[in-house]
């Protein structure tokens, strides 16, 4: 089985989406705060608002689960259950705190698990000019926008780095480590690599993927946090 129309599907859907979020980036939008204390924007649910629709016209049989709304959709199960053999997992605004103080460095991202497996992922930061995405079979590739026009797709290969004391170590945050009584032994693992930085979100994943970055870490990731990477 090839997800080569999957993964066509989710590059179109983000070539709209990123119409919304560069557009809403650049006016004025009102902030709430989630039950988690974390910042939502009208331009993330607008973006998984899109996405949903593109999703359920296109692939009706399939469930999605998102950030913002939850999950929907999927075929009939056993006894009338539900079952999710398909399942898109969108996180409309990967990085909403940049978004939100306008740092350049948020994506959406668009994932398919096929049963337990990540088979499609697409990574599109388009205030950053970036697009990552790959299919189960077909590799992982990324491209740059330059000027408006994109690169020649370039194929992803991680770093050979094998060593922590040579590593570089990205994570987003010592706060969440400190909130889960583990920010002394994480403190240690950075002392230890050779060099560490705060990408932070998606982009350090996308940094280990290119071969940048060797390892990534964070003390907890959501389902629409990871399915895409």
């Amino acid at each position: 089985m090839t997800y080569v129309d999957d993964l066509a599907l989710a590059l179109a859907i983000a070539d709209e989406v990123d119409a919304i979020t560069i557009a809403g980036s650049l006016g004025d939008f009102a902030v709430e705060m989630k039950n988690d204390d974390t910042p939502v924007t009208e331009v993330d649910r607008a973006a998984e608002r899109l996405v949903r629709e593109r999703l359920a016209a296109a692939r009706p049989n399939d469930a999605m689960v998102g950030e913002e709304f939850g999950t929907t959709g999927g075929t009939s199960g056993p006894a009338g259950e539900r079952s999710f053999p398909r399942r898109w997992v969108v996180d409309p605004i990967d990085g909403t705190k940049n978004f939100v103080r306008g740092v350049p460095a948020w994506a959406t991202l668009i994932g398919l698990l096929d049963g337990d497996d990540a088979v499609v992922g697409v990574v599109s930061a388009p205030a950053l000019g970036r697009r990552w995405y790959a299919a189960l079979g077909s590799g992982a590739w990324g491209i740059t926008r330059v000027h408006g026009f994109p690169t020649a797709p370039r194929r992803l290969q991680v770093s050979t780095v094998t060593d922590i004391t040579k590593a570089s170590l990205s994570f987003s945050s010592l706060s969440g480590w400190e909130e889960r009584g583990m920010l002394d032994p994480f403190l240690d693992l950075t002392r230890t690599a050779g060099r560490t930085r705060a990408f932070g979100d998606f982009w350090s994943y996308m940094m280990v993927a290119e071969g940048q970055v060797d390892v990534a870490c964070e003390p907890e990731l959501a389902l629409h946090d990871m399915t895409a990477l």
